[in-house]
Parts: C-alpha cells; sequence; structure tokens
C-alpha cells in the first residue's frame, strides 16, 4: 500500500481549515477515473494543515488504512461501494460515534453519494471535505451487524424512474410526503447499482412476507407483496412501504413507521442499498438516530 505525506504552504488558501486528513483512495476510483483522483488529491493537499495519502490495494489494506488514522480525519475517494465500506468497517469496530467520515464521490456508481447530498464533482466534493460541516445521519442495523445508508428493497431489482431523495442541508424541504421521498430515495439508490450485478432466478415476482414493525404485522404471509421498502425515516424511525399485490392498479400502499423492522417469509432476498443479499427466512432492521455522521457542504 502506497503512502504519501504532504503539509501545506503557508501561502495555501487561508480561508481552508486548519485540519489533519487520511486520504484513502480506493483502488477501483484510480483506476477508473485516475483524474479525478488526481485533482481530488492536489485539492486537498493544498488546503489542509497535512494530508496522507493511503493507495490501498484490496479490500484488507483498504480497511488497515482506516484503522490506523489515528487523530487524522478519514477522507475516502471512492464510490458508494467504497463509502458502505468505509461505514460498515467503522460500525464494526464500534467507532461510528466518534468519527466524522469525509467522502469524495468518483466511479462508476454515486446514487448514494448524491442522495445523502454529497457533492460528484471532484473539486466541489474536495471543498467539502476541507470546508464542510458534519452532520449526523441515521441508519439501519440488521441482526447481522449490518449497516444501511439508503433503503432496504424486496423484491431487489432496480425500480424504474432514478430521482434525488434526500436534499441536502440548507435545502427547502421536499414538498411531497416522506413516502414519496422514500420512493424516490430506492429508485436513486437502485440505479447506481452496477450493470454487472445479477439477481438469483426467482428472486422477481409477488412474495409472501410478514412485515411486523414494532410488533405490529402491517402485511401477512396470507396476502402477495409486490414490493417493500425500508428507508431510515429520521428521529431514529424507519420508513416502511408495502405495496400488495392487487388487480387494482389505483390501490394504496401500506406505510407505517418505527424503531424495528421485521421481515419474514420463504427464503427472500432483498437490496440493502446497492448489494443483494440472501435467500434469508427472517430479517430484522433497528433504525438509529444520528448513528454516523458525513461531512457535508455548510450551509
Amino acid at each position: 500500500m502506497a503512502e504519501v505525506a504532504t503539509s501545506a504552504s503557508s501561502s495555501a488558501n487561508s480561508s481552508a481549515r486548519s485540519d489533519q486528513l487520511l486520504v484513502v483512495v480506493d483502488p477501483a476510483a484510480r483506476r477508473l477515473d485516475g483524474e479525478s483522483v488526481r485533482i481530488a488529491k492536489d485539492v486537498l493537499s493544498a488546503g489542509a494543515s497535512h494530508t496522507k495519502v493511503c493507495l490501498p490495494d484490496g479490500p484488507e489494506e483498504f480497511a488497515r488504512a482506516l484503522g490506523r488514522r489515528g487523530s487524522r480525519r478519514p477522507v475516502v475517494v471512492g464510490d458508494d461501494g467504497a463509502l458502505l465500506r468505509a461505514v460498515a468497517l467503522l460500525h464494526r469496530r464500534r467507532e461510528l460515534a466518534d468519527c466524522a467520515l469525509s467522502v469524495v464521490p468518483v466511479g462508476p456508481a454515486l446514487g448514494l453519494a448524491r442522495s445523502l447530498g454529497l457533492p460528484t464533482g471532484a473539486v466541489a466534493a474536495a471543498r467539502a471535505v476541507l470546508d464542510g460541516a458534519e452532520r449526523r445521519l441515521d441508519l439501519l442495523v440488521d441482526d447481522s451487524d449490518g449497516v444501511v445508508l439508503g433503503a432496504v428493497g424486496v423484491p431487489p431489482l432496480p425500480l424504474p424512474v432514478p430521482a434525488e431523495a434526500h436534499p441536502g442541508p440548507g435545502s427547502p424541504a421536499p414538498v411531497r410526503p416522506w413516502l414519496r421521498t422514500c420512493q424516490s430515495l430506492v429508485r436513486t439508490l437502485a440505479s447506481s447499482r452496477p450493470a454487472r450485478t445479477t439477481v438469483a432466478p426467482g428472486a422477481a415476482g409477488p412474495a409472501r412476507l410478514r412485515v411486523e414493525v414494532d410488533g405490529v404485522t402491517l402485511v401477512d404471509l396470507d396476502q402477495p407483496v409486490e414490493a417493500l421498502t425500508v428507508v431510515p425515516g429520521g428521529s431514529g424511525t424507519a420508513a416502511v412501504e408495502v405495496r400488495p399485490l392487487s388487480m387494482d392498479a389505483q390501490a394504496a400502499p401500506l406505510t407505517a413507521r418505527g424503531r424495528t423492522v421485521t421481515v419474514s417469509g420463504a427464503h427472500f432476498r432483498y437490496r440493502a442499498d446497492t448489494v443483494v443479499c440472501g435467500p434469508v427466512g427472517t430479517r430484522t432492521w433497528v433504525a438509529r438516530e444520528g448513528a454516523w455522521g458525513l461531512t457535508l457542504p455548510a450551509g
């Protein structure tokens, strides 16, 4: 793993915040968009008091670099997969509460980054790392200790129309209800899933699921389900939408909010952010308020 340390000169941008950064560059980002990586490194090195750049060759070195960050603020340069790996690693080490993560999105899959309010241009994203502010965000933790930042979807197939979901800090509140926000977030994340990801035969189509929210059954096994969505709903809750299979195209979805969501059925698959998981017979997600910190543009 290559490491490069740089210090900003006294003539560097005087408005930049004095800070020590650990910049971990995902191997895929270097391979697919080396120019954006170079630009991000240059901006970060010029704006921080001290920058250590790590170029891991694989997941193990990526994990070691984050684990050895010391007092440096971690900056991940990479796509949604790199962001998810970093948050999952910090969660497993029980370090999310004390660590504000910064991200420069680079790569082919950036739907999750966009939905969280991160700029996707190298210069704008690097400036946000230097001048932005930490925002505490909710996440979902499942009973296998997996984390979800954006959305759980059953079945694990992309929905048709990609759209932005969460406004950035300072943006006006969405005019649509929270349910529309949930739907658009799922579409955004689905559009970011790499094309090479496939779903096993039988994963699509109606499923028979029991969905319980805080112990109360929202839908049971006797009602076929066309789709299920679970997203962090704010204030330590999960927002749940179930679309029962119906001959009536106008049938309203079932919705609920709660801290704990349990889904059970006959070995179903699901999508957690951009990753297809399963099959499992049951899975429980618990919403955790303000569980992780992300540096986002100020204002």
